[in-house]
């Protein structure tokens, strides 16, 4: 399997509680310039419709998403004060969505498993 194929994928959304939105889209910065230095990431970017507030991020494998967790573990904990996750998908092959549920289970997350595709 090639990088890509290898790679996990966490899509969550967050749903902003009223008045924090200036808190929220202050936080998503912090977020980046952590995420920046990590060496298995693929892809962060977050996007916003209303008062949801979407994060698309993907690693090389599941230890790569578990290094970005623990890299913005403190960002985390104040994004889950300013927001509900109302929705988290984690995409990617079977047996690294494994190593990735019992430390992301709590979040009661919607698996994918890969099953094919193409990468340029």
């Amino acid at each position: 399997m090639n990088r890509i194929e290898r790679s996990v994928s966490l899509h969550p959304y967050f749903k902003v509680r009223p008045g924090q939105m200036a808190a929220v889209k202050a936080l998503l910065h912090e977020f980046v310039a952590r995420a920046q230095t990590e060496e298995k990431l693929l892809y962060y970017e977050f996007t916003i419709n209303g008062d949801i507030v979407f994060c698309r991020e993907a690693y090389v494998g599941a230890e790569g998403a578990l290094a970005h967790l623990a890299n913005v573990g403190a960002q985390l904990d104040q994004m889950l004060k300013l927001c509900e996750v109302v929705r988290l998908e984690i995409h990617g092959p079977a047996d690294e969505l494994e190593k990735l549920k019992g430390p992301v289970g709590a979040f009661n997350p919607t698996w994918f498993a890969y099953e094919c595709g193409v990468a340029r």
